[in-house]
């Protein structure tokens, strides 16, 4: 839909319990049950689902419930950012918060910006994103918990070496989990293998971004890049110019290609001269190593959309 084509705007602040709604229309806040029942209160009483643009924050995960059963109704829904809803209502001078405010901030900022509505995941996605997020959750609690062990008395250390043994086998079953899901996906499957070709690129790390980046493949290598989050933005005022900075995208991706370019500036040989390069020019090496993360999302999204491998693109 296209912009200002929205005729109502609904804001949804979201809790563990509670749903509280604020509509265009309505000046009254109203509040229902974050459940079944209460969901199915709340769309017999929202506005025609063609003009309507539902806009919820991020909140940990509690909006998920909400907005996946609003997507099955069939309504525009966005998820938005939380900072990009403080930093709006600061800038609009609205410094208190309650539920019912937040609620009415959150509408008027749909209301202002009509963020696009995402579409409904389908059901692997969602086992997919469940599992990585879970994935990196565990690989999280294994490293603290490493460091730990290193500097705790003989009884801690054999407590947290227990925990870090149930931890490792817990990473296991999910990571086969993972290979299962994609495996099922003769698309995912190709994809995945593509990008695994690439030396320094992982298994892991093409799941990380093939999974937070379904995008890939259909995008120009501007947008790809400001997805990943290491696209340089200008900094400028008046005579001055500022330092490039990368700003926003999506962190997981970003942290999956770091992790993955650690790795590449040492064995990729095509990368490993890109990286070399930016060194003799004089370059800071973490300057270097975000324009190689950048040179490598690029690279995987041409091998995507033009089914190309990484051989033939380096030949």
């Amino acid at each position: 839909m296209s912009y200002n084509a929205y005729k109502f705007h609904i804001g949804i602040d979201v809790s563990k319990s509670f749903l509280d709604v604020a509509i265009s229309n309505n000046e009254s806040l109203m509040k229902f049950s974050n459940n079944d029942n209460g969901l199915k209160d709340l769309a017999n009483i929202l506005p025609p689902r063609k003009n309507s643009l539902i806009v919820l924050e991020a909140t940990g995960g509690y909006e998920k419930f909400a907005a996946n059963y609003l997507r099955r109704k069939k309504f525009n829904v966005a998820v938005v950012n939380a900072k990009r809803v403080r930093d709006f209502a600061r800038a609009s001078g609205k410094l208190a918060k309650t539920d019912g405010i937040d609620a009415r901030i959150i509408m008027l900022f749909g209301k202002a910006f009509n963020p696009i509505a995402q579409p409904l995941i389908s059901e692997t996605e969602d086992h997919l994103q469940q599992n990585i997020s879970r994935r990196n959750q565990l690989v999280r609690m294994i490293t603290m918990e490493k460091q730990y062990s290193e500097h705790s008395s003989a009884a801690m250390k054999k407590l947290a070496d227990k925990h870090i043994h149930f931890l490792e086998k817990q990473l296991t079953l999910v990571e086969n989990s993972l290979k299962e899901l994609f495996n099922q996906d003769c698309i995912l499957k190709d994809k995945l293998d593509r990008l695994d070709e690439i030396k320094g690129v992982g298994e892991i790390t093409a799941m990380n971004v093939l999974i937070h980046l379904p995008e890939l493949g259909k995008l120009s290598h501007k947008e790809v890049s400001a997805l990943a989050g290491v696209a340089p933005f200008n900094k400028d005022s008046g005579q001055n110019t500022g330092k490039r900075e990368i700003w926003g995208g999506r962190a997981p991706v970003r942290a999956a290609l770091y992790m993955a370019i650690l790795t590449a500036r040492k064995f990729n040989p095509a990368l490993k001269r890109f990286y070399d390069r930016l060194i003799a020019k004089g370059k800071p090496k973490k300057v270097a190593m975000v324009a190689c993360m950048r040179k490598l999302i690029i690279i995987m999204n041409a091998m995507l959309r033009d089914g190309t491998q990484w051989e033939a693109m380096y030949a």
